[in-house]
């Protein structure tokens, strides 16, 4: 595949740069939780372990995948897709989880289909933006 590279539209940047910092803030949110017994892991309630530990790995790769997307690296791309999918399928899981049962913050549930729908409007967003068009 070919990849080109032209000047992106304003906005395609902010889309971008959006990622990064929603990428950071989720490192700023999860760490604490994961790293130290203090306020914020009792704040968190009755988090999910293994939500949590997706999440945080996964801001390193929003962060990644932005700063690749606003340089229009094809990599980039496949990367927030692949990124998009873990996320749905985590989800997925989550539901599982509650199905048989399982303790969570409704927060959690919000907060899950949230990260699905905004990593999956980046990733069509970028698709249809970067990937050359054919005349």
């Amino acid at each position: 595949m070919k990849w080109y590279r032209w000047p992106q539209p304003w906005w395609l940047g902010l889309v971008f740069l959006f990622t990064i910092l929603f990428g950071l803030l989720t490192l700023k949110e999860g760490g604490p939780v994961l790293f130290f017994d203090g306020p914020a892991r009792r704040a968190a309630g009755h988090y999910v372990p293994f939500v949590l530990w997706f999440n945080f790995i996964a801001g390193f790769g929003y962060v990644i995948a932005g700063v690749g997307l606003w340089m229009q690296k094809c990599w980039a791309l496949w990367l927030i897709i692949m990124i998009a999918t873990a996320t749905a399928l985590t989800f997925a899981a989550l539901e599982g989880h509650i199905y048989v049962g399982g303790a969570y913050e409704s927060r959690t549930l919000f907060a899950m289909g949230l990260r699905t729908l905004v990593l999956t409007a980046v990733s069509v967003i970028a698709w249809r933006q970067l990937l050359p068009r054919e005349a």
